[in-house]
């Protein structure tokens, strides 16, 4: 999804922040903190919830999150006491104020797909991410997995596997997913404790109008 507001554009897959032509440098907890606030627009996120999603299982103190949304209010060129973008919620957290619009990217199917319960969902070529957050590429609203728990990346052929700092971890084929891991056919993919399928379209086989929905399947 790319959001536009003022002056700015913000793509999350590409994970860049753009004035007109021009791309803003944010560091990249800066800019997750900017996507977070973005998406949860116009609710305000209290500061627990965000040292949560940026920092799950490490402790840092509020004063990280201040330098982040100081960062964030510089690269926007936004003023604390008279905010444009980024508003402070006294003894609570902070909120995105600002309009903003979104424009859905036309992102092709990829020949691959995630299969768990009764659920199958098609991946697209870019970045997916997989997590309990509704605005997740692939929302898995089930116990034990994080807002935004991994991310599959497909391009130019390869397909990768990393974890996003979730609270439970994430595994492939039962190992602990600690870098990016090449995904094959058949592996089995665990958020915490649920366990995902990932499936691929075998070499050489047509991709033109892949829909995993279309698939008639013996093992999910």
């Amino acid at each position: 999804m790319t959001i536009s507001f003022g002056p700015f554009t913000l793509d999350d897959a590409a994970r860049q922040l753009c004035r007109g032509a021009d791309v803003v440098h944010v560091s990249p907890k800066a800019f997750d903190l900017l996507v977070l606030l973005v998406q949860r627009r116009p609710n305000a996120i209290s500061k627990s919830d965000i040292l949560d999603a940026l920092w799950r299982d490490t402790f840092v103190t509020e004063g990280n999150l201040a330098v982040l949304v100081n960062e964030i209010r510089g690269a926007l060129g936004d003023n604390a006491q008279r905010p444009s973008f980024i508003r402070t919620v006294q003894r609570f957290g902070y909120a995105f104020l600002a309009t903003a619009s979104e424009t859905d990217r036309a992102r092709a199917a990829a020949p691959c797909w995630l299969a768990w319960g009764n659920q199958k969902v098609t991946l697209r070529v870019g970045e997916n991410v997989l997590g309990r957050d509704p605005a997740s590429d692939v929302p898995i609203d089930m116990m034990g997995v994080s807002r935004r728990h991994a991310l599959i990346a497909i391009a130019d052929g390869q397909i990768t596997l990393a974890d996003l700092g979730s609270k439970n971890g994430t595994f492939a084929d039962g190992e602990r997913v600690r870098g990016a891991v090449s995904l094959a056919d058949d592996i089995e993919i665990r958020l915490g404790p649920v366990p995902i399928r990932f499936r691929r379209v075998p070499n050489g086989a047509s991709t033109q109008t892949f829909d995993a929905s279309q698939i008639a399947r013996s093992d999910t």
